[in-house]
């Protein structure tokens, strides 16, 4: 094991085996399985189109664009690529608080979607309003304990975390300078047609 990964194995075992609380544990399980907390999301969602309407359900195509790209890229390529085994399967101590995946370990595709969305919602609602400041940090917050429950259940290494955050906002800051970059030149568009028609 290279010293790389073996700082990532220190680092999981003393997140996993030693700063632990049993009244975390069932909160960590809430937040890493969709299928518990997917009424945060619907809350979420009620609040994007609730404050934004019509641009809201803009906001939420591009976040679902995002988490597209993002879990793609993190299980669709660089699981298959990088072929890292999780550390359920590859250490002798942890503690597994969920049933073990049966995929591969780099990168972390929770952690990247989560990332998607957080960093989709707080570039549009960073500058808004304080309740809309307030949502950006409690959607960031939720993104990062998302991201930090994979360790926390034993299925993840912190490397494989990092790596997922990074692919969710890398899919994130994509599509949403795609969609900057179509609306720009649709708009430029328009007023080249205008200023064409005028004598």
């Amino acid at each position: 094991m290279n010293p790389i990964a073996q700082a990532d194995a220190w680092l999981f075992q003393l997140l996993n085996l030693r700063l632990v609380h049993p009244a975390a544990d069932d909160l960590m399980v809430f937040l890493t399985s969709f299928r518990l907390s997917v009424h945060i999301f619907l809350l979420a969602v009620f609040f994007i189109v609730l404050r934004k309407g019509k641009e809201g359900l803009v906001i939420l195509f591009l976040a679902v664009l995002a988490v597209g790209i993002s879990d793609q890229l993190a299980s669709g390529i660089m699981k298959p690529l990088f072929q890292r085994v999780r550390p359920c399967y590859a250490l002798a101590e942890f503690r597994l608080l969920v049933s073990q995946p049966g995929t591969w370990s780099f990168a972390s595709s929770h952690a990247a979607n989560a990332a998607a969305v957080a960093s989709m919602i707080w570039i549009f609602f960073w500058r808004g309003a304080l309740v809309d400041k307030a949502f950006s940090v409690l959607m960031i917050v939720h993104g990062s304990l998302v991201a930090y429950s994979r360790i926390y259940v034993g299925v993840h290494y912190p490397g494989d975390v990092l790596g997922g955050i990074v692919t969710g906002l890398v899919a994130s800051g994509s599509v949403y300078t795609l969609a900057a970059w179509l609306v720009k030149n649709g708009m430029l568009n328009s007023i080249i047609r205008g200023n064409s028609r005028l004598p």
